[in-house]
């Protein structure tokens, strides 16, 4: 009998502090909305080993979360371009439609299309794509306005 009320005893115990442990739920991550400014970033190896070639130029690119539409702009003729489009969030990934931007287009000019892992806290916005171990395209951007 002592035996069965010391086990008993245990399990309460075991019991009560299950019910004791809280989890905290994390907020999701805010949308992206106004102006943001920052860099572009391209990183390529040509054969996979080696060292990187680095291409990078400033721009802004403006969210409307109203219509989910986003635009850049201040981008260069040769590394980045001007574009607009719609944009979609599923974290931790956002995805960019660009309708500027044409599959058989055989400029190196980049656009903001496809999707990229991100990061925002709702200041500082970074969003990364790579493709295999020989390319990563990367913007790291800060809020300057809201719309």
């Amino acid at each position: 009998m002592r035996h069965t009320l010391l086990y008993l005893s245990f399990l309460l115990v075991i019991v009560a502090t299950g019910c004791l442990k809280t989890t905290q739920k994390s907020d999701p991550v805010p949308a992206p909305s106004g102006t943001f400014s920052g860099q572009y970033a391209r990183y390529h190896r040509h054969t996979g080993i080696g060292a990187w070639d680095t291409v990078k130029t400033n721009l802004t690119v403006k969210f409307s979360t109203t219509d989910n539409t986003y635009a850049v702009t201040g981008a260069t003729t040769t590394i980045h371009a001007n574009s607009y489009g719609t944009f979609t969030m599923a974290s931790p990934y956002i995805g960019f439609a660009d309708v500027t931007y044409s599959s058989t287009d055989t400029s190196k000019v980049a656009h903001l299309v496809g999707y990229y892992d991100y990061s925002y806290d709702g200041t500082n916005l970074t969003m990364y794509a790579s493709s295999s171990d020989t390319l990563v395209l990367g913007y790291a951007l800060k809020k300057v306005t809201t719309n």
